[in-house]
């Protein structure tokens, strides 16, 4: 198989022993295996070839984009590992249609780059968008911070090109946003993790390019409130909040001890920091008036007065420079760097609804204290979609123990109408969750369509389903 591999792309891209061996490691470090060889195809021709040739020795193929992910998802012992590192390109930019074309290996922040030479946007904003490729991303569902505005990944996607199992080419690569001609087969692919097939090209939506941005960090009275703030802000802008994200004490807190250099200005001691940005695109908000400011920046800065006024926040700052602008984002993009310097640690991605997050918060930090007293926690949290990521810190280093705290976020989740997995996916680490906690017929319907599509389970096996 190997041979025949080799003779299909060339031996510079089929990559085995040692030069396989750092793909096989993810970026957590949690998920380490020896891939069987690693491929990278320069077209989608070549991976339903490659598909093809798998499928014929029933060989397992774990596809492979920037390999961001949390949960397990490139696990690959002893399987074929298929990088689209070479397929990268970024073409077919309509600037009237507002949409690109991107092949699976395009990296997230370049398509975001490239449709800026357009006055366009690609707003998939997240930590590992610059490494992170567009085919992982739809394969996982990806979120992050402007998921409040402009939708996960599945709503910024269009059409998408597709390798089966068997190793044909399925083409729904339209640039419609209207299609009703029977199942939405696009949807099966995004947030599947390439247990159906690989995601090689999509046609992606753009938005309109913020002119200017109004960027602030606001001290909230409590959750709620900062909750009431959002829709206030929302209304008063017309829907302009690109990003509403939640730090805690706890989190300002570690932010000092592992990243003094970046200095929150509000301090350290606020119990409910809130980073709010709005983003603005017609001329009336951007320009800037004679005294410096902007509409936008004014608007922001009279609702966080407000805000204060009538005892939704305590303080609030508006970045007056795109300086002080990056050093509020670069506070909250500091959450993976500061969680991960400490071992163990068990670290979640639930969501609840908006109205749940502090009962979510509250609960879930007594059941620890029964279940761990000495564990110290963290959160960080995408409020403006529920979506908290919850960290903990256990003080017994034992699998079956972090498995326990685990389950008990993640079930507590679920029974308060949220989700144990808003934009990670499932991987390996979720998979016994899933089965748990998925609704029994959803859960066999899943399993129905895995068995259709993939009949030899070779399609990056044991994610998501076992």
């Amino acid at each position: 198989m190997i041979n025949t591999l080799t003779k299909l792309l060339g031996p510079r891209h089929v990559l085995t022993g040692d030069d396989a061996r750092p793909y096989g490691r993810d970026w957590m470090g949690v998920y380490v295996a020896q891939p069987l060889a690693v491929l990278r195809p320069a077209n989608t021709a070549e991976v339903s070839q490659i598909v093809k040739i798998a499928a014929n020795f029933k060989c397992p193929i774990v596809p492979i984009g920037g390999n961001t992910g949390l949960v397990g998802g490139t696990h690959a012992p002893n399987a074929l590992m298929l990088s689209l590192e070479r397929m990268n390109q970024i073409k077919d930019l309509n600037p009237s249609a507002q949409t690109v074309v991107a092949q699976a290996g395009a990296i997230v922040q370049n398509i975001d780059t490239a449709a800026a030479q357009s006055d366009l946007a690609f707003p998939l904003f997240f930590g590992a968008r610059g490494s992170a490729m567009i085919g992982g991303a739809l394969s996982t569902n990806a979120g992050g911070s402007n998921v409040l505005r402009y939708g996960n990944a599945r709503a910024l996607c269009l059409g998408l090109e597709v390798v089966l199992a068997d190793g044909r080419i399925m083409n729904l690569m339209n640039a419609l946003r209207k299609d009703n001609t029977g199942y939405d087969l696009k949807d099966l692919f995004i947030g599947a993790e390439g247990t159906l097939g690989i995601i090689t090209a999509a046609v992606l939506k753009l938005v309109a390019r913020p002119g200017e941005y109004a960027t602030a960090m606001v001290a909230a009275r409590s959750l709620p409130a900062a909750l009431t703030l959002l829709n206030q802000l929302q209304i008063a802008s017309g829907g302009m909040v690109e990003a509403f994200e939640f730090m805690p004490r706890t989190y300002m807190h570690r932010l000092q001890q592992k990243r003094p250099d970046l200095l929150p200005p509000l301090g350290y001691d606020q119990d409910f920091t809130i980073l709010v940005e709005l983003g603005a695109t017609a001329p009336r908000d951007t320009q800037t008036q004679p005294d410096g400011s902007t509409p936008v920046a004014s608007l922001l800065q009279n609702a966080l007065l407000d805000a204060i006024e009538t005892g939704l926040a305590t303080d609030g700052v508006v970045a007056s420079s795109a300086s002080q602008r990056q050093n509020m984002w670069a506070i909250r993009e500091a959450a993976a760097e500061i969680t991960i310097t400490d071992k163990p640690y068990v670290d979640t991605d639930v969501s609840v609804p908006l109205d749940q997050v502090e009962t979510f918060l509250k609960t879930a930090l007594a059941r620890l204290e029964k279940l761990d007293s000495d564990a110290t926690t963290n959160t960080v949290a995408h409020l403006g979609d529920g979506n908290l990521h919850f960290t903990v810190w256990p003080s017994i280093d034992a699998p079956e123990h972090h498995t326990e705290i685990r389950d008990m976020i993640d079930d507590l989740a679920v029974n308060l109408g949220g989700s144990f997995s808003a934009e990670h996916g499932i991987g390996l680490t979720k998979r016994a969750t899933l089965a748990r906690g998925k609704d029994p017929t959803s859960y066999a319907v899943m399993q129905s369509i895995k068995q259709a599509l993939d009949p030899d389970n070779i399609m990056n096996p044991g994610k998501v389903l076992p």
